[in-house]
């Protein structure tokens, strides 16, 4: 039988933490990006590559973070993360150009992908003995999502405007520390024996970058050139192979049986689709605030503040509340429409536009539909798992969003750039640049929001919002 650890819930809160952390990188660099573009040179299309960097290497490689947390041992890859994780912030923050940047970033998303799969592992050992003190644990891990979100958007501020946009990265040094002083809380896991999918990993990750980088410079180089085409099909030819060895090998980084879960192809599908539409309606707002309106770092974190807090909020209070009574399907599928409502909005931004007109109501619509559908995709895609494959199934749903926010960054900023968003200083083309950006993603999110009412399978009963525990045998291996 399993221990029941006494020093649990501390642990919860260094593992809250790091769930924080990570979500913070996401969104703490957003207001820094213009300040970050003028010191290291960055082209108004290169620029993206601060996000895609980092989340391209941490969605590529977060099969392989939890397929290592499993035989290594948890903690140790917990902590191994955080050491990796350390090290990219140094080498962002002291970053001399444009491309040690992007080194950088992408160092930190080695950690990520390390950091959460374990995390996670850690989470499901720790409270798995008591259901409702597992639903406990989930709720207060999951608020640290939006909370980190919305720290994120503030520092990242605050640094930019009264200290250097360095600090958006100096931050996790110190916090990063501490963290690996508090891992003494967290429990000791013995490592079994097993193989690790490294060439599956690397083909994965490889393909999925690759088509990316090809998106990204399509616009420059023509579609229809032979350097795009050969990359898009060099990309195809990546996750082909990833397929194939997934199966051949015996103990795949993905056993492709996990596709046959009830809910979890839709769930995935949708997932997709929300990233690839929440990221760059994100990541062109931030642009509009400050290349358009004129406003400075601390003044657009300000102005992302309510968004955020209205996340964190609905999160945590409220669509839990709607899942035990609607379930996944529909609050999936109407938020997925929500998001497309606030995008098309967003879209009617102007060159003299103002915050409180153009900005926040079509923010805060968005918004909701986000809070909607996220946490009901992430539980729907695990639900159904058996229990030995509900960290598959949480590794795979987490990999699906982050590539689908990098594609649907990578192809929307290509949309932009045609539509006049390269033309710094001139603000009515800028802003139709991110206008055609924000009607992209509304097409995305609309999209997502219809194939779901029409394809995903209704819950069979109510649920409470509590995901399928991980494998049993895992907690056998336990100790306080």
């Amino acid at each position: 039988m399993s221990t029941v650890n006494p020093r649990r819930w501390w642990a919860l809160v260094v593992l809250a933490a790091a769930q924080f952390m990570v979500i913070m990188d996401t969104s703490i660099i957003g207001v820094a990006l213009p300040e970050m573009q003028k010191d290291l040179g960055f082209s108004q299309g290169e620029l993206q590559w601060v996000f895609n960097a980092y989340v391209i290497v941490f969605g590529g490689l977060l099969l392989l973070g939890g397929r290592l947390s499993d035989l290594v041992g948890a903690r140790k890859i917990f902590v191994s993360g955080w050491a990796v994780m350390i090290a990219g912030s140094i080498l962002a923050a002291a970053a001399p150009t444009a491309w040690v940047e992007i080194a950088g970033r992408a160092v930190q998303g080695v950690g990520g992908a390390l950091i959460a799969p374990s995390a996670m592992t850690l989470l499901m050992m720790l409270f798995m003995h008591d259901p409702r003190e597992l639903g406990k644990a989930m709720a207060l891990y999951g608020a640290a999502a939006p909370a980190g979100g919305t720290a994120g958007v503030f520092l990242g501020g605050v640094f930019t405007e009264w200290a250097a946009w360095q600090w958006v990265f100096v931050i996790y040094i110190p916090i990063g520390l501490a963290t690996l002083a508090a891992t003494r809380l967290l429990p000791n896991v013995e490592s079994r024996r097993g193989s690790v999918d490294v060439l599956g990993a690397v083909a994965v990750t490889a393909g999925l970058a690759l088509a990316v980088f090809a998106v990204v410079r399509a616009p420059e180089v023509g579609w229809g050139a032979t350097a795009t085409v050969l990359e898009l099909v060099g990309a195809a030819v990546l996750l082909f192979v990833f397929f194939i060895i997934q199966k051949s090998v015996r103990e795949p980084l993905m056993p492709l049986s996990v596709w046959r879960v009830p809910r979890l192809g839709s769930a995935n599908l949708a997932m997709t689709l929300l990233g690839a539409a929440w990221i760059p309606m994100w990541y062109f707002l931030n642009l509009y605030l400050q290349q358009v309106l004129g406003y400075g770092a601390f003044a657009s974190g300000a102005a992302l503040l309510p968004m955020t807090v209205l996340l964190m909020i609905f999160m945590t209070a409220v669509t839990a509340r709607l899942m035990g009574r609607f379930g996944a399907k529909p609050l999936i599928g109407v938020g997925l429409l929500v998001l497309a409502a606030g995008l098309v909005w967003l879209s009617a931004v102007e060159p003299t536009g103002t915050f409180l007109v153009d900005v926040l109501p079509a923010s805060l619509v968005a918004a909701l539909g986000m809070s909607l559908a996220y946490i009901p995709a992430m539980i729907a895609a695990m639900s159904g798992a058996p229990q030995e494959q509900a960290g598959l199934a949480s590794g795979i749903v987490n990999t699906t969003y982050n590539v689908g926010s990098a594609l649907g960054l990578a192809a929307l900023t290509a949309v932009a750039m045609s539509q006049g968003a390269d033309q710094l200083g001139d603000l009515p083309k800028l802003t139709d640049g991110f206008s055609s950006a924000f009607i992209g993603a509304a097409i995305v999110a609309a999209v997502g929001g219809v194939v779901t009412l029409l394809v995903m399978k209704s819950d069979k009963a109510p649920t409470d919002g509590t995901p399928a525990p991980a494998a049993r045998e895992q907690g056998d291996k336990v100790t306080a």
